[in-house]
Protein backbone atom coordinates (compact mmCIF):
# COMPACT_ATOMS: atom_id res chain seq x y z
CA UNK A 1 0.00 0.00 0.00
CA UNK A 2 1.34 3.43 -0.90
CA UNK A 3 1.68 6.19 1.74
CA UNK A 4 -1.38 7.80 0.18
CA UNK A 5 -3.25 4.51 0.42
CA UNK A 6 -2.33 4.12 4.09
CA UNK A 7 -3.55 7.64 4.83
CA UNK A 8 -6.81 6.95 3.01
CA UNK A 9 -7.23 3.72 5.00
CA UNK A 10 -6.85 5.57 8.31
CA UNK A 11 -8.92 8.56 7.27
CA UNK A 12 -11.70 6.21 6.19
CA UNK A 13 -11.57 4.49 9.57
CA UNK A 14 -11.71 7.76 11.50
CA UNK A 15 -14.55 9.07 9.34
CA UNK A 16 -16.49 5.85 9.80
CA UNK A 17 -16.15 6.02 13.56
CA UNK A 18 -17.14 9.67 13.64
CA UNK A 19 -20.17 8.96 11.47
CA UNK A 20 -21.33 6.06 13.60
CA UNK A 21 -21.03 3.45 10.82
CA UNK A 22 -22.68 0.20 11.87
CA UNK A 23 -20.06 -2.52 12.03
CA UNK A 24 -20.64 -6.22 11.94
CA UNK A 25 -20.17 -8.83 14.67
CA UNK A 26 -22.25 -7.25 17.37
CA UNK A 27 -21.44 -4.56 19.86
CA UNK A 28 -17.67 -5.01 19.82
CA UNK A 29 -17.15 -1.66 21.54
CA UNK A 30 -18.30 -3.31 24.79
CA UNK A 31 -15.64 -6.03 24.60
CA UNK A 32 -13.00 -6.07 27.33
CA UNK A 33 -9.91 -8.12 28.08
CA UNK A 34 -9.61 -10.44 31.05
CA UNK A 35 -7.65 -8.17 33.39
CA UNK A 36 -6.96 -10.87 35.98
CA UNK A 37 -5.50 -13.12 33.30
CA UNK A 38 -3.15 -10.58 31.73
CA UNK A 39 -1.86 -9.59 35.17
CA UNK A 40 -1.40 -13.26 36.07
CA UNK A 41 0.64 -13.74 32.91
CA UNK A 42 2.82 -10.80 33.97
CA UNK A 43 3.40 -12.47 37.32
CA UNK A 44 4.27 -15.77 35.65
CA UNK A 45 6.64 -14.04 33.21
CA UNK A 46 8.46 -12.39 36.14
CA UNK A 47 9.76 -15.81 37.26
CA UNK A 48 12.16 -15.94 34.32
CA UNK A 49 15.38 -14.21 35.39
CA UNK A 50 13.95 -13.19 38.78
CA UNK A 51 16.58 -11.46 40.90
CA UNK A 52 16.85 -11.06 44.71
CA UNK A 53 15.88 -7.38 44.45
CA UNK A 54 12.38 -8.29 43.24
CA UNK A 55 12.83 -7.53 39.56
CA UNK A 56 14.38 -9.47 36.70
CA UNK A 57 17.75 -9.75 35.01
CA UNK A 58 16.50 -11.13 31.71
CA UNK A 59 19.09 -9.77 29.33
CA UNK A 60 18.54 -10.68 25.68
CA UNK A 61 19.98 -14.01 24.51
CA UNK A 62 20.58 -15.34 28.06
CA UNK A 63 19.06 -18.57 29.29
CA UNK A 64 16.42 -16.61 31.22
CA UNK A 65 15.45 -14.82 28.01
CA UNK A 66 15.30 -18.08 26.06
CA UNK A 67 13.00 -19.66 28.67
CA UNK A 68 10.77 -16.57 28.81
CA UNK A 69 10.48 -16.56 25.02
CA UNK A 70 9.30 -20.17 25.10
CA UNK A 71 6.70 -19.16 27.70
CA UNK A 72 5.48 -16.29 25.52
CA UNK A 73 5.32 -18.46 22.40
CA UNK A 74 3.24 -21.01 24.30
CA UNK A 75 0.82 -18.27 25.40
CA UNK A 76 0.53 -17.20 21.77
CA UNK A 77 -0.47 -20.70 20.73
CA UNK A 78 -3.03 -20.88 23.55
CA UNK A 79 -4.47 -17.64 22.15
CA UNK A 80 -4.94 -19.25 18.74
CA UNK A 81 -1.95 -17.64 17.11
CA UNK A 82 0.42 -19.42 14.76
CA UNK A 83 3.72 -18.66 16.50
CA UNK A 84 7.04 -18.77 14.68
CA UNK A 85 10.54 -17.32 15.04
CA UNK A 86 11.70 -15.19 12.12
CA UNK A 87 15.30 -15.16 10.91
CA UNK A 88 16.23 -12.22 13.19
CA UNK A 89 14.84 -13.96 16.28
CA UNK A 90 11.53 -12.15 16.70
CA UNK A 91 8.57 -14.26 17.81
CA UNK A 92 5.68 -13.52 15.46
CA UNK A 93 2.21 -14.86 16.21
CA UNK A 94 -0.25 -14.62 13.34
CA UNK A 95 -4.01 -14.81 13.00
CA UNK A 96 -5.27 -15.02 9.43
CA UNK A 97 -7.66 -12.39 8.09
CA UNK A 98 -10.86 -12.98 6.16
CA UNK A 99 -10.39 -10.25 3.55
CA UNK A 100 -7.92 -11.26 0.80
CA UNK A 101 -5.24 -8.71 0.01
CA UNK A 102 -5.47 -6.71 3.23
CA UNK A 103 -2.28 -5.72 5.00
CA UNK A 104 -1.52 -7.03 8.49
CA UNK A 105 -2.12 -5.03 11.66
CA UNK A 106 0.96 -5.46 13.84
CA UNK A 107 1.15 -4.97 17.62
CA UNK A 108 3.43 -6.11 20.44
CA UNK A 109 6.52 -5.20 22.45
CA UNK A 110 9.56 -6.94 24.04
CA UNK A 111 10.31 -9.09 27.08
CA UNK A 112 14.09 -8.73 27.45
CA UNK A 113 15.29 -6.52 30.29
CA UNK A 114 18.26 -4.49 31.38
CA UNK A 115 20.46 -6.06 34.08
CA UNK A 116 18.62 -5.75 37.42
CA UNK A 117 15.53 -4.45 35.63
CA UNK A 118 11.85 -4.54 36.49
CA UNK A 119 8.77 -6.62 35.70
CA UNK A 120 6.83 -4.19 33.50
CA UNK A 121 9.07 -2.54 30.90
CA UNK A 122 8.13 -4.25 27.63
CA UNK A 123 6.32 -7.03 29.48
CA UNK A 124 3.04 -5.09 29.83
CA UNK A 125 2.81 -4.49 26.09
CA UNK A 126 3.81 -8.03 25.21
CA UNK A 127 1.41 -9.83 27.55
CA UNK A 128 -1.37 -7.39 26.65
CA UNK A 129 -0.90 -8.02 22.94
CA UNK A 130 -1.29 -11.76 23.53
CA UNK A 131 -4.31 -11.06 25.74
CA UNK A 132 -5.93 -9.08 22.90
CA UNK A 133 -5.49 -12.09 20.61
CA UNK A 134 -6.93 -14.38 23.31
CA UNK A 135 -9.94 -12.10 23.78
CA UNK A 136 -10.64 -12.01 20.04
CA UNK A 137 -10.38 -15.80 19.86
CA UNK A 138 -12.84 -16.22 22.72
CA UNK A 139 -15.22 -13.83 20.97
CA UNK A 140 -14.85 -15.84 17.73
CA UNK A 141 -13.95 -12.55 16.06
CA UNK A 142 -13.48 -12.74 12.30
CA UNK A 143 -10.82 -10.12 11.66
CA UNK A 144 -10.63 -8.72 8.14
CA UNK A 145 -6.92 -7.90 8.32
CA UNK A 146 -4.31 -10.47 9.32
CA UNK A 147 -3.28 -9.78 12.92
CA UNK A 148 0.40 -10.13 13.80
CA UNK A 149 1.58 -10.13 17.42
CA UNK A 150 5.32 -9.45 17.78
CA UNK A 151 7.69 -10.16 20.67
CA UNK A 152 10.74 -8.23 19.50
CA UNK A 153 14.14 -9.64 20.39
CA UNK A 154 16.89 -7.65 22.08
CA UNK A 155 15.14 -4.30 22.43
CA UNK A 156 17.25 -3.10 25.33
CA UNK A 157 20.70 -3.23 23.78
CA UNK A 158 19.92 -1.93 20.32
CA UNK A 159 16.38 -2.60 19.01
CA UNK A 160 17.87 -5.59 17.19
CA UNK A 161 14.61 -7.36 16.36
CA UNK A 162 12.67 -4.37 15.07
CA UNK A 163 15.68 -3.11 13.11
CA UNK A 164 15.96 -6.51 11.47
CA UNK A 165 12.23 -6.41 10.70
CA UNK A 166 12.69 -3.20 8.69
CA UNK A 167 15.99 -4.32 7.13
CA UNK A 168 18.36 -2.17 9.17
CA UNK A 169 20.85 -4.81 10.39
CA UNK A 170 24.15 -4.64 8.56
CA UNK A 171 26.42 -7.63 7.94
CA UNK A 172 29.32 -6.07 9.85
CA UNK A 173 27.08 -5.57 12.88
CA UNK A 174 26.17 -9.25 12.86
CA UNK A 175 29.85 -10.23 12.78
CA UNK A 176 31.08 -7.73 15.37
CA UNK A 177 31.68 -9.14 18.88
CA UNK A 178 29.63 -7.55 21.64
CA UNK A 179 30.90 -6.49 25.06
CA UNK A 180 30.78 -10.13 26.08
CA UNK A 181 32.96 -11.09 23.10
CA UNK A 182 30.15 -12.98 21.33
CA UNK A 183 29.12 -11.85 17.81
CA UNK A 184 25.49 -10.87 17.36
CA UNK A 185 25.08 -13.59 14.72
CA UNK A 186 25.90 -16.29 17.27
CA UNK A 187 23.39 -14.82 19.72
CA UNK A 188 20.65 -14.78 17.10
CA UNK A 189 21.30 -18.47 16.40
CA UNK A 190 21.00 -19.11 20.14
CA UNK A 191 17.34 -17.98 20.14
CA UNK A 192 16.33 -19.79 16.94
CA UNK A 193 17.08 -17.14 14.31
CA UNK A 194 19.21 -17.57 11.20
CA UNK A 195 21.67 -14.70 10.66
CA UNK A 196 22.64 -16.07 7.24
CA UNK A 197 19.05 -15.41 6.11
CA UNK A 198 18.40 -12.25 8.11
CA UNK A 199 17.36 -10.37 4.96
CA UNK A 200 14.27 -12.58 4.78
CA UNK A 201 12.92 -10.88 7.90
CA UNK A 202 12.85 -7.49 6.17
CA UNK A 203 9.50 -5.82 5.55
CA UNK A 204 9.33 -3.05 3.00
CA UNK A 205 7.63 0.28 3.50
CA UNK A 206 3.91 -0.11 2.92
CA UNK A 207 3.82 -3.82 3.81
CA UNK A 208 2.08 -3.29 7.17
CA UNK A 209 -1.24 -1.48 7.69
CA UNK A 210 -0.27 -0.05 11.10
CA UNK A 211 1.78 -0.81 14.22
CA UNK A 212 0.51 -0.26 17.78
CA UNK A 213 2.65 -0.62 20.90
CA UNK A 214 1.44 -0.49 24.48
CA UNK A 215 4.17 0.40 26.98
CA UNK A 216 4.67 1.73 30.48
CA UNK A 217 5.51 5.43 30.45
CA UNK A 218 8.88 5.02 32.24
CA UNK A 219 8.42 8.59 33.48
CA UNK A 220 6.28 10.18 36.17
CA UNK A 221 3.90 12.50 34.29
CA UNK A 222 0.84 10.21 34.20
CA UNK A 223 1.29 9.01 37.77
CA UNK A 224 1.82 12.50 39.16
CA UNK A 225 -1.26 13.88 37.39
CA UNK A 226 -3.48 10.85 38.03
CA UNK A 227 -4.04 10.35 34.29
CA UNK A 228 -4.81 6.85 33.10
CA UNK A 229 -3.56 6.81 29.49
CA UNK A 230 -0.83 8.62 27.59
CA UNK A 231 -1.31 9.04 23.84
CA UNK A 232 2.16 9.25 22.37
CA UNK A 233 2.79 12.06 19.91
CA UNK A 234 6.12 10.63 18.90
CA UNK A 235 9.42 9.20 20.07
CA UNK A 236 12.07 11.83 20.56
CA UNK A 237 15.12 12.20 18.39
CA UNK A 238 18.45 11.66 20.14
CA UNK A 239 21.71 13.41 19.24
CA UNK A 240 24.83 12.16 21.01
CA UNK A 241 27.99 14.26 20.97
CA UNK A 242 31.42 13.13 22.17
CA UNK A 243 33.32 16.21 23.37
CA UNK A 244 37.06 16.40 24.06
CA UNK A 245 38.54 19.31 26.01
CA UNK A 246 42.34 19.48 26.00
CA UNK A 247 44.44 21.53 28.36
CA UNK A 248 47.87 20.72 29.78
CA UNK A 249 48.62 18.15 32.48
CA UNK A 250 51.07 19.52 35.04
CA UNK A 251 52.14 19.11 38.67
CA UNK A 252 49.35 20.02 41.08
CA UNK A 253 51.73 21.29 43.74
CA UNK A 254 54.19 23.38 41.75
CA UNK A 255 52.02 24.99 39.05
CA UNK A 256 50.60 28.39 40.14
CA UNK A 257 46.87 28.86 39.79
CA UNK A 258 47.26 31.59 37.17
CA UNK A 259 49.43 29.37 34.95
CA UNK A 260 47.16 26.37 34.69
CA UNK A 261 45.35 25.08 31.63
CA UNK A 262 42.89 22.94 33.54
CA UNK A 263 40.63 20.93 31.23
CA UNK A 264 38.42 19.94 34.15
CA UNK A 265 37.43 23.52 34.92
CA UNK A 266 36.34 24.05 31.33
CA UNK A 267 34.42 20.78 31.38
CA UNK A 268 32.68 21.69 34.64
CA UNK A 269 31.45 24.97 33.14
CA UNK A 270 30.31 23.21 30.00
CA UNK A 271 28.18 20.81 32.06
CA UNK A 272 26.39 23.80 33.57
CA UNK A 273 25.98 25.40 30.15
CA UNK A 274 24.19 22.30 28.83
CA UNK A 275 21.71 22.42 31.68
CA UNK A 276 21.14 26.18 31.39
CA UNK A 277 20.72 26.27 27.61
CA UNK A 278 18.31 23.33 27.54
CA UNK A 279 16.17 24.93 30.27
CA UNK A 280 16.19 28.34 28.56
CA UNK A 281 13.56 27.60 25.92
CA UNK A 282 9.98 26.35 26.38
CA UNK A 283 9.23 22.73 25.58
CA UNK A 284 9.92 19.20 26.76
CA UNK A 285 13.47 18.89 25.44
CA UNK A 286 16.12 17.38 27.72
CA UNK A 287 19.90 17.50 27.81
CA UNK A 288 22.32 15.35 29.77
CA UNK A 289 26.04 15.07 30.38
CA UNK A 290 26.21 11.45 31.44
CA UNK A 291 29.89 10.62 31.24
CA UNK A 292 33.12 12.35 32.23
CA UNK A 293 36.55 10.80 31.74
CA UNK A 294 39.36 12.82 33.33
CA UNK A 295 42.95 12.25 32.20
CA UNK A 296 45.41 11.42 33.59
CA UNK A 297 43.10 11.01 36.59
CA UNK A 298 45.65 11.34 39.38
CA UNK A 299 45.04 13.43 42.52
CA UNK A 300 48.36 15.27 42.17
CA UNK A 301 48.09 16.10 38.45
CA UNK A 302 46.14 18.97 36.90
CA UNK A 303 43.68 17.41 34.42
CA UNK A 304 45.09 17.73 30.93
CA UNK A 305 42.12 16.27 29.06
CA UNK A 306 38.46 15.58 29.71
CA UNK A 307 36.24 13.46 27.47
CA UNK A 308 32.52 13.88 28.03
CA UNK A 309 29.19 13.14 26.37
CA UNK A 310 26.36 15.52 25.66
CA UNK A 311 23.01 13.95 24.80
CA UNK A 312 20.06 16.05 23.57
CA UNK A 313 16.52 14.74 23.04
CA UNK A 314 13.39 16.31 21.55
CA UNK A 315 10.61 15.65 19.05
CA UNK A 316 12.10 18.36 16.82
CA UNK A 317 15.44 17.82 15.09
CA UNK A 318 15.60 21.56 14.42
CA UNK A 319 15.36 22.34 18.13
CA UNK A 320 18.06 19.80 18.99
CA UNK A 321 20.41 21.33 16.42
CA UNK A 322 19.64 24.85 17.64
CA UNK A 323 20.42 23.89 21.23
CA UNK A 324 23.69 22.28 20.23
CA UNK A 325 24.73 25.34 18.22
CA UNK A 326 24.32 27.50 21.34
CA UNK A 327 26.06 24.97 23.61
CA UNK A 328 28.99 24.61 21.23
CA UNK A 329 29.44 28.37 20.86
CA UNK A 330 29.52 28.89 24.62
CA UNK A 331 31.80 25.89 25.00
CA UNK A 332 34.34 27.40 22.61
CA UNK A 333 34.37 30.62 24.62
CA UNK A 334 34.85 28.68 27.86
CA UNK A 335 37.73 26.72 26.33
CA UNK A 336 39.42 29.95 25.24
CA UNK A 337 39.18 31.48 28.73
CA UNK A 338 40.87 28.49 30.32
CA UNK A 339 43.59 28.13 27.68
CA UNK A 340 42.12 24.86 26.44
CA UNK A 341 40.64 23.57 23.19
CA UNK A 342 37.27 21.97 22.52
CA UNK A 343 36.52 19.49 19.76
CA UNK A 344 33.53 17.24 19.24
CA UNK A 345 32.19 14.42 17.11
CA UNK A 346 28.51 13.63 16.72
CA UNK A 347 28.41 9.91 17.36
CA UNK A 348 24.84 9.33 16.24
CA UNK A 349 21.66 11.20 15.47
CA UNK A 350 18.44 9.22 15.75
CA UNK A 351 15.64 11.16 14.07
CA UNK A 352 12.34 11.66 15.87
CA UNK A 353 9.66 9.09 15.05
CA UNK A 354 6.28 10.81 15.02
CA UNK A 355 3.13 8.79 15.57
CA UNK A 356 0.54 8.84 12.80
CA UNK A 357 -2.32 11.35 13.31
CA UNK A 358 -4.89 8.86 12.03
CA UNK A 359 -3.73 6.16 14.44
CA UNK A 360 -3.70 8.66 17.30
CA UNK A 361 -7.29 9.57 16.47
CA UNK A 362 -8.31 5.92 16.78
CA UNK A 363 -6.56 5.65 20.15
CA UNK A 364 -8.33 8.81 21.32
CA UNK A 365 -11.66 7.31 20.26
CA UNK A 366 -10.87 4.03 22.03
CA UNK A 367 -9.93 5.87 25.24
CA UNK A 368 -13.14 7.91 25.11
CA UNK A 369 -15.21 4.79 24.59
CA UNK A 370 -13.65 3.26 27.69
CA UNK A 371 -14.27 6.39 29.77
CA UNK A 372 -10.59 6.80 30.66
CA UNK A 373 -8.64 10.01 31.17
CA UNK A 374 -5.75 10.74 28.81
CA UNK A 375 -3.29 13.30 27.57
CA UNK A 376 -0.96 13.57 24.56
CA UNK A 377 2.73 13.30 25.38
CA UNK A 378 6.11 12.53 23.83
CA UNK A 379 8.15 9.45 24.59
CA UNK A 380 11.53 10.39 26.00
CA UNK A 381 12.76 6.80 25.73
CA UNK A 382 13.43 4.79 22.60
CA UNK A 383 11.12 1.93 21.58
CA UNK A 384 10.73 -0.61 18.78
CA UNK A 385 7.92 1.63 17.51
CA UNK A 386 10.49 4.14 16.26
CA UNK A 387 11.73 1.55 13.77
CA UNK A 388 8.25 0.48 12.67
CA UNK A 389 7.39 4.14 12.02
CA UNK A 390 9.76 3.96 9.05
CA UNK A 391 7.57 1.44 7.20
CA UNK A 392 3.99 2.04 8.41
CA UNK A 393 1.69 4.31 10.42
CA UNK A 394 2.64 3.97 14.10
CA UNK A 395 0.86 4.62 17.38
CA UNK A 396 1.85 4.16 21.02
CA UNK A 397 -0.21 3.88 24.20
CA UNK A 398 1.32 4.65 27.61
CA UNK A 399 0.15 3.54 31.04
CA UNK A 400 1.50 5.05 34.29
CA UNK A 401 4.73 4.06 35.99
CA UNK A 402 4.43 4.55 39.74
CA UNK A 403 6.72 7.43 40.81
CA UNK A 404 8.20 7.45 37.30
CA UNK A 405 10.59 4.60 38.17
CA UNK A 406 11.78 2.27 35.41
CA UNK A 407 14.78 0.05 34.60
CA UNK A 408 14.73 -0.83 38.29
CA UNK A 409 13.56 -3.78 40.39
CA UNK A 410 11.03 -1.47 42.10
CA UNK A 411 9.45 -0.51 38.77
CA UNK A 412 5.65 -0.82 39.14
CA UNK A 413 2.53 -0.38 37.05
CA UNK A 414 -0.67 -1.08 38.96
CA UNK A 415 -2.87 -4.00 37.88
CA UNK A 416 -5.78 -1.72 36.96
CA UNK A 417 -3.51 0.39 34.77
CA UNK A 418 -2.30 -2.74 33.02
CA UNK A 419 -5.92 -3.73 32.38
CA UNK A 420 -6.78 -0.24 31.15
CA UNK A 421 -3.89 -0.28 28.70
CA UNK A 422 -4.80 -3.73 27.40
CA UNK A 423 -8.39 -2.59 26.83
CA UNK A 424 -7.22 0.49 24.91
CA UNK A 425 -5.02 -1.76 22.79
CA UNK A 426 -7.93 -4.14 22.14
CA UNK A 427 -10.28 -1.35 21.13
CA UNK A 428 -7.66 0.33 18.94
CA UNK A 429 -6.95 -2.92 17.08
CA UNK A 430 -10.69 -3.41 16.56
CA UNK A 431 -11.04 0.11 15.19
CA UNK A 432 -8.12 -0.43 12.82
CA UNK A 433 -9.65 -3.65 11.55
CA UNK A 434 -13.20 -2.28 11.22
CA UNK A 435 -13.12 -0.25 8.04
Amino acid sequence: MSPLGRREFLHTTVAALAGGMAFRQGDWKTWRVNGARVNQHLTELSRFGANPQGGVSRVAFTQADIEARAFAADLMRQAGLDARIDTVGNIIGTRAGTQPGTLPILFGSHIDSVPEGGNYDGDVGSMSAIEVAQTLAERSYRNRHPLHVAIWCDEESGLTGSRGYIGDLRAEELRRPGRDGVPLADKIRRIGGDPERVAEARHAAGSVAAYIELHIEQGGILDEKGIEIGIVEGIVGIHHYDVTIKGFANHAGTTPMDRRRNAMLAAAELVLVVDRVVRSVPGRQVGTVGRLLVKPGAPNVIPGQVDLTVELRDLSTEKIESLWTRIHAEGQEIARRYGTTLAYERQHANPPALSDPGVRALIVDAVAGLGLSSQPMPSGAGHDAQDLAQICPMGMIFVPSVKGISHSPVELTRAQDVTNGANVLLQTVLRLDQT
